[in-house]
């Protein structure tokens, strides 16, 4: 396990220096400035947190809680560690499929403007489609399931909506029984064909909602002519790669992005109070770039990619969906003559902290033996003083 090493530059601090910017310009929404300011709290006084004791060397040390917003680059690691564990602890013994659903850019503007209602229609035109090739018996002839999660950037912040899906190579049949895909690793269905159906279901979905008047169309669609509308005629791309032994890598991948959202700190190389440096991946050249922004601008590319609040980005669908899979996932290892998946071991935050980062977080960072233990609870900054007797009886139970 590498030792984390704290990254030089941070997102909170380039949003605490540019906020003021949009904030004048009123390009921020209410949800979106209430993101910003727990992401500038985070682990800091504002958010309280405890005053620790060295048991060996007496050194104090203070500890501020995190914001736990789901848009932290600095929160969810640990949330993140288990869901991984927790979805592999779900694999069907079988292999699996990684596809993308992805909407044309020309669509962008419209997603920005309803966003709710477009990424709801995009996870669900998405599995639709999943489901109509599945349930073919040209194809399958079975039920699918999938996990899918939602995102709406690519590796430059540039705002790019698309859904990853986890697809396993096959399905229950009306019979019940377990049914293998073919194609010798291929996916069971040509994605130019699926494209073309993703393409129908959600313009189908684009015509309802703006019929019931729940979004705006610059161009409104002839339903009997559809084919005609320039989004119509755009790329609608729907990629699947071979299929992998297991779901395991495809999880790693997806799960780095399940509790984070657009940019790590570590791709941050270079920030002067002006300008922001970071790194991202350009897969068209398969090398990494280093790209300048104007602070303002770094930032105002991050806001785009705010969820609404409380929508649900992971979802899991058909022999997957939470109220079929613990059954689904017995019927099929007892017909394989596989033993169950062992569950994920609950582990407290101190023992997924070292397997993530690799330390103990209790340590005494001074001597670097002693334990420490909370000899004080710290309030938020903003809330006032304590209760004194909560403090007693935390040392108490210490």
């Amino acid at each position: 396990m590498k030792q984390y090493i704290k990254p030089t530059y941070q997102l909170a601090q380039i949003i605490k220096d540019n906020r003021s910017k949009l904030d004048e310009l009123n390009k921020l929404n209410s949800h979106q400035k209430g993101v910003l300011s727990c992401m500038t709290m985070c682990r800091t006084p504002a958010m309280g947190g405890q005053s620790l004791a060295c048991k060996k060397c007496g050194a104090t040390h203070y500890v501020y809680h995190s914001c736990r917003n789901r848009h932290c680059n600095s929160c969810g690691g640990m949330k993140r560690h288990q869901w991984v564990k927790n979805r592999k602890a779900d694999m069907l013994p079988v292999k699996y499929f990684h596809m993308v659903f992805t909407l044309p850019h020309q669509l962008n503007e419209i997603c920005l403007k309803n966003q709710k209602p477009l990424f709801d229609l995009l996870m669900k035109s998405a599995w639709q489609t999943l489901k109509q090739f599945g349930k073919d018996h040209k194809y399958l002839g079975a039920d699918l399931g999938a996990v899918m999660v939602l995102h709406t950037w690519g590796q430059n912040l540039a705002y790019h909506a698309h859904v990853h899906c986890l697809v396993p190579a096959g399905g229950i049949t009306k019979q019940g029984k377990w049914r293998s895909t073919k194609l010798n690793g291929k996916f069971f269905a040509p994605v130019k064909q699926m494209s073309k159906v993703f393409r129908g279901k959600f313009t189908d979905g684009l015509i309802k909602l703006y019929n019931n008047k729940q979004i705006t169309l610059d161009i409104p669609f002839d339903k009997n002519r559809k084919y005609l509308h320039p989004l119509y005629k755009n790329k609608w791309v729907v990629f699947a790669k071979s299929s992998m032994p297991s779901g395991d890598k495809v999880i790693d991948y997806i799960g780095r992005y399940v509790h984070r959202v657009a940019i790590s700190n570590s791709r941050i190389k270079h920030y002067d109070g002006n300008t922001v440096s970071f790194s991202w991946f350009n897969y068209r050249t398969s090398k990494t770039q280093l790209s300048p922004l104007a602070a303002e601008e770094f930032l105002q590319r991050f806001v785009l990619h705010i969820l609404p609040k409380g929508f649900p980005k992971i979802r899991h669908y058909g022999i997957l969906a939470c109220r079929n899979k613990t059954q689904i996932i017995q019927q099929v290892r007892e017909q394989m003559g596989v033993k169950q998946n062992p569950k994920p071991e609950k582990l407290n935050w101190m023992e997924i902290y070292r397997e993530l980062y690799g330390k103990i977080p209790m340590l005494c960072k001074h001597c670097k033996k002693g334990i420490l233990i909370i000899i004080e609870q710290l309030p938020p900054a903003r809330d006032g003083p304590i209760n004194a007797n909560l403090n007693s009886l935390i040392a108490k139970n210490m």
